[in-house]
């Protein structure tokens, strides 16, 4: 009978499992190739081969639970990307514009809600205040992807994001603090909450700097791959657990986790071992919400549902623009990041199924406002379309003009700092016709004066580059100092421009094994030729003859690059680490008896 019962079990988990990844390829294909998104492919998915759809795979509710992880190791990867000096760099714009949004949004949303709809208070405040939070798995990797997360648009989106992610503590505790399920009554009241968030942040850094810090430098000496796997998830789910435990977010034990590790010189190896986790189980997590959502509800209701998606993202854009021009933005790029941040996010389907729980929203209303979010989503990839027309519009204050008026040249020089100018003067020397491309206005002001003509805009951007002339360019060189240019960045602009060299400056060896599958016509890395030079000098203010420094020299050089084939072939900064000269391992130039050279 148990072994009948295992095989049915397994029976169940496989063909579920066929048709769910079945449907999400079909339909996240299908709606990428109309510019949709993958996440609206994965909720149209599951609300098809779901129990109110097709009715092919059940247990909805259980794999959403399950598929909640895919939400924490998003925030463990966001929480890597953060450096702490970057987070103490951006608190104003986390901390007083992100709190502004968060709170002005909420509070009108729930207005809204409260006065059209005749909800109760409760039921008002718990589906109003998950709407003021935006969609980060729609944003994010898009400002990833195009290199745009480190510009200043997009540091101001990302913080406004990174605060929504972080207010998922207070408002599960709001929402707790209204229920009206009696099973609540037990839990923990919201002072002892906030004391106990405050104690778990606290021992998951010590955590970190005494215990994981040490155990991914044993793990990093022993040279296994998959092992970073292993502590990288345990990382993930040891945070989220303690969290758990404590009736906190789970999400933020994650969050703190990654921060933990965003300095740390493995932070590259785990997010690369972490990050299809996240995808899979993101995707299963969308799957799952589509699966829950109650069609019969929202078929019922249609102009409900349309009209709140409409009023919703009307009111959160016009809130958002209005506090980023408040907070220096010009009016354009503002403008760009409320429509960039006008839907729901998918952190409100976790708080619609807590206001479920506590009795405040029936079902039915819950898969009222899901739809909601749903429709909200839907309209992020137009208006992402609109935002990129805004978002890097010229300041102001600078009249700089665009590369549509550059004059045709042979080569593209994106970033016109120390290292393109460079470039750009050897190019020049031979006669070749230049186009110069920088998007910081104090840059082009200090070129101008030595009469170089420097024009304005973000060069990884593909429209700008079709305006400065890359359709005839023969080379494009981006000599800007960004370590997060990578293939994903770099791939659509070698596609839309397949005649174009492209060129990059790679600011270490990460990066180049990030670049590692792009057909580049040449990565340089920004100080390596510089160090060399000064290896040089320093072997011969030592005294070493000129031949031997010229010997050290070649020999340095051909290790180096067998190290970075190595590396490039294993995709680890761990290979070929034996290749490495320590004290005690040097090149023996000399023979030790006879002085001859060996």
């Amino acid at each position: 009978m148990e072994a009948h019962q295992a095989v049915s079990a397994t029976d169940i988990l496989l063909s579920e499992g066929v048709i769910l990844l079945g449907a999400a390829v079909l339909f996240v294909m299908l709606f990428r190739r109309f510019g949709l998104g993958a996440v609206l492919g994965y909720l149209v998915a599951g609300a098809l081969v779901g129990p109110q759809g097709l009715g092919l795979v059940g247990g909805g509710e259980s794999k959403l639970a399950i598929a909640e992880i895919g939400i924490v190791l998003l925030l463990f990867l966001v929480g890597l990307e953060l450096h702490p000096a970057r987070l103490w760099r951006l608190k104003r714009d986390i901390f007083a514009l992100g709190l502004a949004q968060v709170v002005l949004c909420g509070c009108i949303l729930t207005a809204i809600i409260f006065y059209s709809t005749g909800f109760s208070w409760g039921a008002a405040i718990a589906l109003g205040l998950p709407l003021a939070l935006s969609s980060t798995a729609q944003v994010l990797p898009g400002l990833k992807s195009s290199g745009r997360i480190n510009s200043p648009f997009g540091e101001k989106v990302f913080s406004i994001l990174l605060f929504q992610d972080l207010s998922i503590v207070p408002l599960i505790t709001i929402v707790a603090a209204l229920s009206r399920n009696p099973a609540d009554a037990g839990g923990p009241p919201g002072w002892m909450m906030a004391g106990y968030t405050v104690a778990a942040i606290a021992g998951l850094v010590l955590a970190g700097r005494f215990i994981l810090r040490p155990l991914l430098g044993l793990v990093g000496r022993m040279g296994e791959r998959e092992m970073f796997v292993v502590v990288g998830l345990f990382t993930v789910l040891a945070a989220a657990a303690l969290m758990h435990s404590l009736h906190l977010s789970t999400a933020l034990g994650a969050f703190v986790a990654g921060v933990m590790l965003a300095d740390s010189p493995y932070r590259h190896e785990i997010e690369a071992d972490v990050e299809p986790f996240r995808s899979i189980l993101l995707g299963l997590f969308f799957l799952a919400v589509g699966m829950v959502l109650d069609l019969r509800a929202v078929a019922a209701n249609p102009l409900f549902v349309l009209s709140m998606a409409v009023v919703l993202v009307a009111t959160k854009a016009a809130i958002i623009t209005g506090l980023a021009r408040l907070f220096g933005m010009e009016w354009r790029p503002a403008l760009g990041a409320g429509l960039l941040l006008s839907q729901g996010g998918e952190f409100g389907f976790v708080l619609f199924t807590q206001a479920q729980n506590a009795l405040l929203i029936a079902p039915q209303a819950a898969s009222l406002f899901a739809a909601i979010v749903t429709f909200s989503m839907a309209t992020t990839p137009f208006l992402m379309l609109f935002a990129r027309r805004f978002e890097f519009a010229k300041p102001r204050d600078h009249d700089l003009p665009g590369p549509e008026d550059a004059p045709r040249g042979s080569a593209i020089i994106v970033g016109y700092g120390r290292f393109g100018q460079t470039v750009a003067q050897m190019l020049m020397g031979h006669g070749f016709g230049v186009t110069l491309i920088d998007k910081k206005p104090a840059q082009i002001e200090v070129s101008s004066r030595f009469d170089m003509k420097v024009y304005y805009g973000d060069g990884t951007r593909i429209d700008l580059l079709h305006r400065a002339g890359a359709d005839e360019a023969r080379l494009i060189a981006f000599c800007i100092d960004d370590p997060s240019l990578d293939s994903r960045a770099l791939q659509p602009i070698a596609e839309a421009f397949p005649h174009a060299a492209l060129m990059v400056r790679a600011f270490d060896r990460r990066q180049v094994l990030e670049l590692q599958d792009m057909d580049l016509a040449g990565i340089v890395r920004e100080v390596y030729e510089s160090a060399i030079c000064m290896g040089v000098q320093a072997m011969q203010s030592l005294g070493v003859p000129d031949e031997e420094v010229e010997e050290v020299e070649r020999q340095y050089r051909q290790n180096d690059a067998q190290r970075m084939a190595l590396q490039t072939e294993h995709g680890s900064l761990l290979a070929a680490k034996d290749l490495m000269y320590r004290p005690g391992k040097s090149m023996r130039l000399l023979s030790r008896g006879d002085g001859e050279k060996a």
